[in-house]
């Protein structure tokens, strides 16, 4: 079921901003990164303003907490510590480039948000769930996004395109963590997407790049059809 116009209408109104703020979200390998620039490159020709992002990162200072969670450094610090560290860096991306692009009518994508720390350092990672929904709460605020697809993979067939990917580089921080918290990280995006069925699309990732990216493009032409009424195609 697609969430009301007026739910959407109102999320938008509570960021007081006119743009639309859509996020992907998925496990390792699941092509996050190639069908957001398949979604932006559709929206664009449908004459919309698109400010493409990613998370950890997004902004100068939190790319530099990117690397320092991506390379590992912060993996001491524990599941609820590295929780801590992406909602430093989200905190910053929401107000140098978010709300911003939002408040200026454009709309957001954005390579994983709030949900990945949810799925990585609360589900898979076992922090408390209600210390990462008190984190959450105070990190993102009104701040959810209108739309969220998810990508689903089977793990390793998710971690063997990150590898291919890779080449000869060395797994990062998460990508280097064994199946088993692979299969929960999948778990819980799914769980997320039955709590929440008017906000998250589940898409199944193993098909043909060209046929996830046709169903992503319905599934957001569904989800907001006055603003899209010009990209019938």
């Amino acid at each position: 079921m697609n969430a009301p116009v007026s739910d959407m209408q109102a999320a938008a109104v509570a960021r007081n901003a006119p743009g639309r703020f859509v996020t992907f979200e998925g496990g390792e390998g699941a092509g996050k990164s190639t069908q957001m620039r398949r979604l932006a490159s559709r929206l664009e020709e449908a004459g919309v303003r698109v400010v493409a992002t990613r998370e950890p990162g997004g902004s100068p200072r939190a790319e530099v907490l990117r690397r320092a969670l991506l390379s590992g450094k912060a993996a001491g610090l524990g599941a609820f510590g590295e929780a801590v560290l992406f909602g430093a860096a989200r905190i910053d991306h929401i107000d140098t480039l978010i709300r911003p692009a939002l408040a200026g009518g454009a709309w957001v994508i954005c390579d994983r948000f709030a949900d990945s720390t949810r799925a990585y350092q609360g589900a898979a990672g076992k922090a408390k769930p209600e210390l990462i929904a008190a984190l959450e709460r105070v990190v993102v605020g009104p701040m959810k996004p209108d739309l969220t697809i998810l990508l689903d993979l089977d793990p390793e067939a998710g971690l063997a395109r990150a590898r291919a990917r890779a080449g000869g580089d060395a797994a990062d921080r998460f990508e280097g963590e064994q199946l088993a918290f692979h299969t929960a990280l999948r778990t819980a995006f799914l769980d997320i997407a039955r709590q929440e069925p008017g906000r998250v699309r589940v898409v199944d990732a193993a098909r043909a790049e060209h046929e996830i990216a046709d169903e992503i493009w319905a599934l957001t032409r569904a989800a907001f059809p006055a603003e899209l009424k010009r990209g019938e195609q």
